[in-house]
């Protein structure tokens, strides 16, 4: 196995700033203002990990799933998302502790996995960390774009935690509803528009 690490930080800097104004952070970034940070970003992390795997292995995989499906999906689970958000009851005034908080490790970490694992098929990253593969080695690209995600990922989630402390949490939560019903519709756009 040979790295590249010159082919590392090429993967790391084109998924970074392709990652950053993706869906996929702002889903994090609402999901860790509601959920323990820490198990969100094992959950997404994981999903990345997985994703850049199948990238790197088999981009061709992606051609499999009917692109219509997979935004359909996303875009049930972005509404899902909004939904859990949005429901929360405006019976109690909630303390920074946020009495309504998701916990448990797995509750939190497969929501995490499965909401990025889904919206991810057929990504820009996804397709970008593909095309590296093929021209700057593998392991190498894997290593660099595998970072970016995680990396943005951390950022969405430490930016939802510094907001949630600032900002009282139901005001968050709808703010995070409201977008999560946005890349619901976003994502139900882009089964019409392609």
């Amino acid at each position: 196995m040979h790295l590249d690490p010159l082919a590392i930080l090429t993967a790391f800097g084109l998924i970074f700033l392709a990652e950053l104004p993706d869906k996929t952070m702002f889903a994090s970034l609402a999901m860790g203002t509601r959920m323990r940070p820490l198990y969100v970003w094992f959950g997404t992390s994981t999903a990345f990990v997985a994703h850049v795997a199948i990238a790197v292995g088999a981009g061709s995989l992606i051609g499999l799933l009917p692109d219509w499906l997979v935004k359909l999906i996303s875009a049930l689970l972005f509404a899902f998302g909004a939904f859990m958000l949005l429901r929360g009851g405006g019976d109690d005034d909630e303390d920074d502790t946020g009495g309504r908080t998701v916990t448990g490790f797995w509750p939190v970490y497969s929501t995490a996995f499965m909401a990025v694992f889904i919206s991810e098929w057929g990504d820009l990253t996804q397709i970008t960390t593909a095309n590296l593969a093929a021209t700057n080695g593998t392991w190498s690209t894997a290593i660099g774009s595998a970072a970016a995600l995680m990396s943005v990922s951390a950022l969405a989630l430490v930016a939802g935690r510094f907001i949630a402390k600032r900002v009282p949490l139901k005001t968050v939560q709808r703010i995070g509803g409201v977008c999560m019903a946005g890349l619901a519709i976003w994502s139900l756009t882009e089964i019409f528009v392609g």
